[in-house]
């Protein structure tokens, strides 16, 4: 049987702990472990007590069954604990209360917090009203009834959002029964002297404290953090230095905050992903997509070059599917599932807009892709180095690929080595590979490390699409850049042949000199000055 519920936690860092410490285990690993099993919880907002008392934090995380926190999928978190979350909760007073749902009345204007953006959810405020049950007959009744008043009159404060009435759960036996009543307000409301004696002023109060309910507590919080199921908080991050994080262990020397991590699709793929830059969670985000057959770490020269040229700008990077595994059963990857790909990532770490999404190559047409279907997450985009629509001769080609990387060579190693040299003599620059073999090997290794499988069916992308038709529909204005050797030159021709078609009045063409198709890899100076005023 479903019984929703709540398990609604209270914190207090003893001295000693750094609060930053506290916070980015808590943002980091705990909570979104947690969000992870959307089976079992469909939020998880942090409060900051508004009224002078501790505990001063507050946890709360709906429950879909209250029966589901008694199953190994939620036990197993408490009894695996990272070292770093054993060596931290131990330095904190916790108290964890399960709750039974039991009635919810909420406002027309009430929007589930988790569907609110952070800037429009911080600062809303949490009232708390628990009372503690005497051993009399009709003591549960009579109070729950009084509850039902004392929300009908709370519910008429202006800024009122909702209110919810819970129980002890069934899960917790053999002490008191409480009842706790939730209500929620808008930042902006006219709770006044209710938030110091919200009981007081209902009718029945005096014989509901004389014969059926003390009041244990009553509680004033805002809420300061929304939890999803990806760590994103880069501000705590940056705030320990070199102590020990969720992603550092102690004694490390790396000081630049960046969380390394993954989500994990609809479809059960993991996405490899990287947060880093500018760590304030308000700072505008940049979004990196690669090319097929490359990991993230192709970005790393021109992310150099940003970090200290736009320190402004949080940086996102992550890894396409197919670079690693792919879903099973296998699903040939089109251009509209690595759009919702870079939705679902963005949605995970609670990015409701991009500031500017930068792709190259496969990278490239998915972000005109994305920017197709979903304008309203984006502000702007650089695509570079691809084709707005694919050709019969360019998904033979890669039928080609395919079998080379599927055929071992005569020493018995994968042939996707072969296949590796051959994509790095048809992408880079002559000047490249003349002047930079360091930068042409490296390539050409991360090639060579791509998932067989991954690449068979993640290059399928690349076949039968046309998206010429849909580009006039662009709402998202754009820059097109692309190395002038890329294709001997083709390649300038094609986006040069397309770049009108884009939006009311066409794109830009930029041309990075003395590079082919990974301008960013081969010139990242000639692919900032590109980019640099369109930023």
């Amino acid at each position: 049987m479903v019984n929703p519920g709540m398990l609604y936690v209270t914190m207090q860092p003893k001295p000693g702990l750094p609060i930053e410490q506290f916070h980015e285990w808590y943002n980091n690993e705990h909570g979104p472990t947690r969000l992870r099993l959307p089976q079992i919880f469909s939020n998880g907002l942090r409060y900051r007590a508004a009224d002078g008392k501790e505990p001063e934090f507050l946890a709360v995380y709906d429950v879909t069954s209250m029966s589901l926190l008694e199953t190994k999928t939620y036990t197993s978190l408490r009894e695996n604990r990272s070292a770093h979350e054993a060596k931290t909760i131990a330095q904190v007073d916790v108290k964890r209360y399960f709750w039974d749902l039991i009635s919810t009345k909420q406002s027309p204007l009430f929007i589930p917090i988790e569907q609110l953006t952070d800037d429009e959810a911080e600062g809303i405020v949490l009232l708390t009203v628990e009372l503690k049950l005497k051993d009399t007959a009709d003591a549960e009744a009579e109070t729950t009834k009084w509850l039902g008043e004392h929300v009908d009159m709370l519910s008429k404060v202006p800024g009122w959002l909702r209110s919810r009435v819970l129980r002890t759960s069934s899960l917790e036996t053999g002490g008191s029964v409480s009842l706790i009543v939730l209500h929620e307000f808008a930042k902006e409301n006219e709770l006044g002297d209710a938030v110091h004696q919200p009981a007081a002023g209902t009718l029945r109060w005096d014989e509901v404290q004389e014969k059926y309910a003390t009041l244990n507590s009553q509680r004033l919080y805002s809420l300061f953090y929304v939890f999803g199921p990806a760590p994103r908080d880069l501000d705590n991050l940056s705030r320990l230095g070199s102590s020990p994080s969720s992603f550092k262990p102690a004694g490390s020397t790396d000081t630049s905050p960046a969380i390394a991590f993954s989500i994990t699709t609809s479809d059960g793929l993991s996405i490899p992903y990287r947060l880093e830059g500018n760590p304030d969670p308000k700072a505008p985000t940049i979004v990196f997509c690669n090319s097929l057959l490359t990991s993230l770490h192709m970005w790393d020269p021109f992310i150099e070059i940003l970090k200290a040229r736009r320190p402004q700008y949080r940086i996102l990077r992550y890894d396409f599917r197919g670079r690693h595994a792919i879903p099973s059963p296998p699903v040939p990857a089109t251009l509209d599932i690595l759009a919702d790909d870079l939705h679902a990532l963005l949605t995970a770490l609670r990015i409701p807009k991009l500031d500017t999404l930068i792709g190259v190559s496969m990278g490239g047409a998915t972000t005109l892709k994305f920017a197709l279907k979903y304008p309203s997450k984006l502000g702007k985009f650089v695509a570079c180095d691809f084709n707005a629509a694919s050709s019969a001769a360019n998904t033979s080609a890669w039928r080609e690929r395919i079998g080379v990387a599927e055929t071992p060579l005569d020493d018995g190693s994968p042939g996707i080595k072969k296949l590796a040299g051959q994509t790095v003599e048809r992408w880079f620059h002559p000047l490249t590979v003349q002047r930079k073999p360091d930068a042409v090997r490296w390539i050409a290794d991360m090639v060579a490390s791509n998932d067989v499988q991954g690449f068979r069916y993640g290059c399928q992308a690349l076949w039968d699409y046309d998206m010429k038709g849909q580009m006039s529909e662009c709402q998202v204005p754009g820059l097109l850049v692309v190395g002038e050797g890329d294709g001997k030159g083709a390649l300038v021709k094609a986006m040069d042949g397309f770049k009108g078609l884009l939006g009311k009045d066409g794109a830009k063409l930029v041309l990075v000199p003395e590079a082919g198709h990974l301008p960013m890899c081969e010139n990242p100076e000639g692919f900032w000055k590109a980019v640099e005023e369109f930023l």
